[in-house]
C-alpha cells in the first residue's frame, strides 16, 4: 500500500483543505459542461428553478435534439454528488427524458445558468464530533400535474455535515398528505438505519437516538400512538417499520415548523432569499477567501 498524501482530486471532485474542514467542488466539471453547450458566457440566475406551477409532460413542442437533452440531464445528475441544492430540479429535468419538450429544455438551461453563477459554491465538510445522526424529511403532496404523484425529499446529517440526500417522485399516488409525509419519513428512517449500521462496522457507533424532523403533526402522532393506526392500513408497513425503530429507542420523530423546514429545497421551487438560506443549511457555501 502506498501513501499518496492528502486528497486533492477524486473522480472529478476537487478537495480543498481549510482549518475548519474540507470543501468539495466540481468546478472544472461544470466549466467543461458549459463550454460543451456554448454557455460559458451566459448570464447567471439566482435560483435553479422558479416558483411557478409544475411543468407538464405535454407542454410545448418537442425539442429538436433529444440526444443532447438526455446527455445534459445525465451530466447534471453527477453534479448532484456535491450539490444537494440541485437535487430537486435535476430530478424534475430527468422526468421528461423520454419525451423532452421546449419548456423542459428551458428549465434545463436555467439550471446551467444557475451553476454558472455559483462556480465558487462548494459542499462544506466541517471538523467536529460525529455523535449525532439527524434527518429532515418533507413532501410536495400531489404536486405532479399529470399523475398527481408526490415529490419526496430528505437529507441526513452526521454531526453538522450533510452526508446523504434524496429528491424523487413517489411511485404511487398518496390519498392524503399524511400518507405521503409518512412515506418519506420511512425512507429517511431506512437511510439512517443503514448509516448507523455502517458507522458501527467502522467502530464509530452512534449511541443517541436518531432524530427525524417533519412538518406534519399527524405523522408525529402516528409514530407514537397506536390508536391513530386504525384508519391508516394503506401505509401499515411503513407505520410498523418506523414505530418499531421508535420503540427500540433508535429513532425519534419530532415536529419542525414549516418556516424552518429547509427540505422544501428538495421538493419545490423557492424564492431567492429562502432558497439561499436553505442552501447554506445544507452545507453548500462559498469558499472562504
Amino acid at each position: 500500500m502506498t501513501d499518496l498524501g492528502d486528497l486533492h482530486h477524486f473522480l472529478g471532485i476537487s478537495v480543498t483543505r481549510f482549518a475548519d474542514g474540507l470543501f468539495l467542488s466540481q468546478r472544472q466539471y461544470v466549466v467543461d459542461l458549459l463550454q460543451r453547450v456554448a454557455m460559458a458566457e451566459c448570464h447567471s440566475t439566482a435560483t435553479p428553478v422558479d416558483t411557478h406551477a409544475k411543468l407538464s409532460a405535454a407542454d410545448g413542442a418537442p425539442v429538436a435534439d433529444v440526444t443532447q437533452y438526455r446527455s445534459l440531464a445525465g451530466a447534471l445528475q453527477y453534479l448532484t454528488r456535491t450539490r444537494p441544492d440541485l437535487a430537486y430540479v435535476v430530478q424534475q429535468v430527468c422526468l421528461f427524458m423520454h419525451d423532452p419538450r421546449e419548456p423542459h429544455l428551458a428549465m434545463l438551461k436555467r439550471v446551467l445558468r444557475y451553476v454558472k453563477g455559483t462556480l465558487s459554491t462548494r459542499l462544506h465538510i466541517s471538523t467536529g464530533s460525529i455523535t449525532s445522526l439527524t434527518a429532515y424529511s418533507d413532501v410536495d403532496w400531489a404536486g405532479c400535474p399529470d399523475s398527481r404523484r408526490s415529490t419526496l425529499g430528505y437529507c441526513v446529517f452526521l454531526g453538522n455535515n450533510v452526508v446523504s440526500w434524496s429528491s424523487k417522485r413517489q411511485t404511487t399516488v398518496s390519498r392524503s398528505s399524511a400518507e405521503a409525509e409518512y412515506c418519506v419519513v420511512a425512507h429517511a428512517v431506512a437511510e439512517t438505519c443503514w448509516l448507523r449500521q455502517l458507522l458501527q462496522e467502522l467502530h464509530a457507533p452512534i449511541s443517541s437516538a436518531t432524530v427525524v424532523y417533519c412538518d406534519n403533526v399527524s405523522v408525529v402522532y402516528m409514530t407514537a400512538n397506536l390508536v391513530h393506526h386504525r384508519r391508516t392500513k394503506h401505509i401499515e408497513i411503513d407505520i410498523h417499520f418506523v414505530c418499531e425503530k421508535v420503540a427500540l429507542g433508535q429513532v425519534q420523530v419530532l415536529h419542525v415548523p414549516s418556516s424552518h423546514q429547509f427540505m422544501d429545497i428538495m421538493t419545490k421551487g423557492l424564492l431567492v432569499q429562502l432558497f439561499t438560506n436553505f442552501r447554506s443549511s445544507l452545507c453548500v457555501r462559498d469558499t472562504p477567501a
